[in-house]
């Protein structure tokens, strides 16, 4: 894709999806309730796409690989081991927040 403002319809509609392992790509794909593969990029410095991308492949919720895996990964996954991601929770950190700045 070139840019775009965002990919709910696409991620809506996908049966699979293949991105980089970009914390928001991520999120919004696993949110969504979508099998994800993510692709690290190995030129990156202090590559924290990779430390995403293994501590969720830990957790269960994606499969990853880099660009020369990827074919290989495609044609061994098995999509009914990955786990659902749990849904936020954002009313959790609200109330954190409200408990620090004094407002409760």
């Amino acid at each position: 894709f070139r840019f775009k403002d965002s990919l709910a319809e696409e991620l809506q509609s996908a049966d699979l999806v293949i991105s980089h392992a970009g914390a928001g790509s991520c999120l919004e794909t696993l949110e969504k309730g979508k099998p994800l593969i993510v692709v690290i990029n190995d030129k990156l410095m202090d590559n924290h796409q990779l430390e995403l991308a293994k501590q969720l492949h830990r957790d269960g919720y994606v499969l990853y690989c880099n660009c020369s895996t990827l074919v290989e990964t495609l044609q061994s996954m098995n999509l009914s081991a990955l786990k659902p991601f749990p849904p936020g929770q954002p009313e959790k950190f609200a109330s954190f927040l409200d408990k620090v700045f004094g407002l409760q």
